[in-house]
């Protein structure tokens, strides 16, 4: 697996991009969407953020098989807050439903944790969507959850689900 902070933003990638995170939402991935959706439901949102990523703002962080193709991904997010600009909030972090079980999910977040450190952060912010289990898979690489909002997500009518925030300190 080769890891890329802020691969160029070809035409190429972005469309991979938007394959991946299509990819991930109709598998069930907890990634802003509920499936089923098609390209033109996540291309503005994709986009928002790939331009966020092309302006220096925010950082993309992919991972690229033996191939060269992309089966990871995630953004670490300026909070665009001035008293904030210490830590990073990590988010839609994807691993290609055709790759899970081989611990591609841990190793791009072992990876941010290594970009965040090198930066100089003092910590990254996850939240999660509760009903899923992921927590669990962030607890295990020391996030805490730190809150909740009670029924915050509403994934359907009459499905709401609690945001867990988790917290991942850096500092020494």
């Amino acid at each position: 697996m080769d890891y890329v902070l802020d691969p160029p933003l070809t035409a190429e990638l972005r469309a991979d991009v938007l394959d991946l995170w299509v990819r991930v939402v109709n598998a069930g991935g907890a990634v802003g969407f509920v499936p089923p959706v098609t390209a033109g439901d996540v291309r503005g949102t994709a986009e928002e953020i790939l331009a966020s990523v092309a302006a220096g703002t925010d950082r993309l962080l992919a991972g690229f098989d033996e191939g060269g193709r992309l089966v990871a991904l995630l953004f670490l997010a300026d909070n665009h807050h001035a008293l904030k600009t210490h830590w990073r909030t990590v988010k839609r972090v994807m691993v290609d439903p055709a790759a899970q079980g081989r611990r591609l999910g841990r190793g791009l977040m072992l990876h941010a944790e290594r970009v965040a450190r090198a930066e100089g952060w003092a910590g990254l912010h996850v939240t999660v969507r509760g009903g899923t289990g992921i927590d669990r898979f962030y607890a295990g690489l020391g996030y805490k959850e730190v809150g909740r909002l009670p029924g915050a997500l509403r994934v359907a009518p009459g499905d709401d689900r609690d945001e867990i925030m988790m917290w991942l300190p850096l500092a020494a």
